[in-house]
């Protein structure tokens, strides 16, 4: 149910409503911290490399996008008194079976991916040490333990902290290179220069926007947040999330704007155009400044790397317990992600799958079959997620209340559109 009678510790109502504060932000700022990757913000450096300012409008697009995308997850968690698993099984079973596909294909080669990007910056800090597989096996571990051993509260204060060295290492690199203010409030009128309609496109859906928006709902749980008079509360937390991210993404369009577009310096695309951006900054404006900035290289993978190595496992345990329990909802356990849960064995199973078979692509190039499979999977999760929202919260499995609304169906509606045009392009780009 939505509204319980209960009551807190201390002795308040459990379904009053929360006024929404900011002592109580912390799943936005996880879900912020984890969707934005390395590889995000070369792609996004990349597009202000070729256009200038002119995609700025797409970013601000992009952000109202993804609130509306992980407000919706939120709600349905909060609204539904279920998991997102469970409102997925109750459309049928084609979503347990897609699921458990991406679940095991994504993380095996996710793995892999997390781990080379969080050892690249350090490979670059320490030159004369240990090589990149070494690294990347190091901060696999790393990931492994903190994850295993510390529980959520703990994880969203380390979440947090790398999130302010991402935040203030960004920030300060675009303040360096020095914006052209007037460019920038020009680029916020939407325009399509010729070629740049997959890079609008991958500006709006790309940046944030991963399984993680998905898992925004189980943090949500996790931090204490079991019914409906959190819904202010969620949804203050959700905008704070997708602001920052859209600040990230503003401010690596500047640098790409005025660092790289005036002298068409041209990156790497991946993660390692970021340690070409590392050279261009220290031949701009010296060895200090290129360090710091690969700090936050390395903050914004490692985040990535733990985020997923919590999140992603958090719903593989939901979607284990979902499986083995009846289907009849009325028969389910409540969808607050307990301290049980995060010591499960499913919860535990998929952080060492996460962490030790991908080791092993570290050695081999990816085989050809499993990169196909992966990106045909992983394109097709963002429609699956928003279209599966659409039906989840205009349907009666959610209270009359909590459903959407025209605004929150247009939203998604947009969202649906544009991840299904994303989806199609980048199985067209995959190597058949």
């Amino acid at each position: 149910m939505a509204e319980t009678s209960a009551t807190t510790g201390t002795g308040e109502p459990a379904s009053r409503p929360r006024k929404s504060s900011w002592k109580y932000i912390g799943p936005g700022i996880v879900v912020a911290a984890t969707g934005v990757g390395a590889g995000d913000l070369v792609a996004t450096l990349i597009a202000g490399s070729k256009f200038g300012y002119t995609l700025m409008w797409a970013a601000v697009i992009g952000c109202v996008v993804k609130i509306s995308l992980a407000e919706a997850a939120g709600r349905w968690h909060l609204a539904t008194g279920r998991t997102l698993f469970d409102g997925w099984r109750s459309l049928g079973p084609w979503t347990t079976v897609y699921f458990a596909v991406y679940v095991v294909i994504w993380g095996f080669i996710y793995g892999a991916t997390a781990m080379s990007s969080s050892a690249l910056p350090i490979v670059a800090l320490f030159p004369d040490g240990p090589g990149l597989k070494f690294w990347a096996i190091v901060t696999g571990l790393i990931g492994l333990a903190f994850v295993w051993f510390n529980r959520y509260a703990v994880f969203e204060k380390v979440m947090t902290v790398l999130i302010g060295i991402m935040f203030v290492v960004v920030v300060y690199v675009a303040v360096r290179v020095v914006p052209d203010v007037g460019a920038s409030f020009a680029g916020l009128l939407p325009v399509l220069p010729d070629g740049s309609l997959l890079y609008t496109l991958g500006l709006i859906g790309g940046v944030g926007g991963t399984i993680t928006m998905a898992a925004y709902g189980y943090w949500v749980n996790a931090k204490g947040w079991s019914n409906s008079s959190w819904m202010k509360v969620m949804r203050l937390d959700n905008r704070v999330a997708y602001i920052t991210t859209g600040i990230f993404v503003v401010a690596m369009l500047i640098v790409g704007a005025e660092l790289l577009h005036a002298s068409q310096v041209a990156l790497t695309s991946g993660d390692r155009g970021l340690i070409d951006l590392g050279k261009v900054l220290e031949d701009r404006f010296g060895a200090g400044t290129a360090k710091l900035f690969l700090v936050g290289f390395f903050a914004t993978s490692f985040s990535s790397l733990i985020g997923v190595w919590h999140g992603v496992s958090l719903m593989f345990a939901d979607f284990v317990e979902r499986f083995r329990a009846p289907a009849d909802p009325e028969e389910q356990a409540g969808p607050a992600v307990t301290d049980r849960q995060q010591r499960s064995l499913p919860f535990r199973a998929y952080l060492l799958w996460l962490t030790f078979p991908p080791m092993t692509l570290l050695w081999l190039d990816e085989p050809f079959g499993l990169v196909i499979a992966y990106g045909v999977l992983g394109a097709f999760f963002m429609p699956f997620l928003a279209l599966t929202l659409i039906w989840l919260l205009n349907s009666s499995r959610t209270p009359s209340e909590w459903r959407n609304g025209w605004v929150s169906n247009g939203m998604l509606a947009l969202a649906g559109l544009l991840f299904v045009v994303l989806c199609v392009q980048q199985v067209r780009e995959l190597p058949w």
